[in-house]
């Protein structure tokens, strides 16, 4: 199974949000009401955009374990979920 970095901002200020960013998936951002929305968000974001890399011959990102975020409150590892589908014809 592949995990990616993701990396929590707490709101801070005006801000009610949760932010996520996918710290070695490029285009892996997303926001949620809470951490646990932001946790659904993100991972569903990372999902749909390896789906679209795949469905257009293109690789999926590889991981980097060294993927840090200076101000992060929270950095965890996300698991990328794909189902293999039949080809369409």
């Amino acid at each position: 199974m592949v995990c990616y970095h993701v990396a929590y901002y707490f709101p801070r200020g005006e801000d009610h949000m949760v932010v996520a960013e996918a710290l070695d998936f490029p285009g892996g951002l997303s926001q949620g009401i809470d951490l646990a929305d932001a946790r659904l968000m993100i991972a569903s974001a990372i999902k749909d955009v390896a789906q679209m890399l795949l469905e257009e011959g293109k690789p999926v990102p590889t991981p980097n374990s060294k993927a840090t975020a200076a101000y992060a409150d929270i950095i965890e590892l996300v698991p990328l979920s794909l189902e293999a589908g039949a080809a369409e014809s």
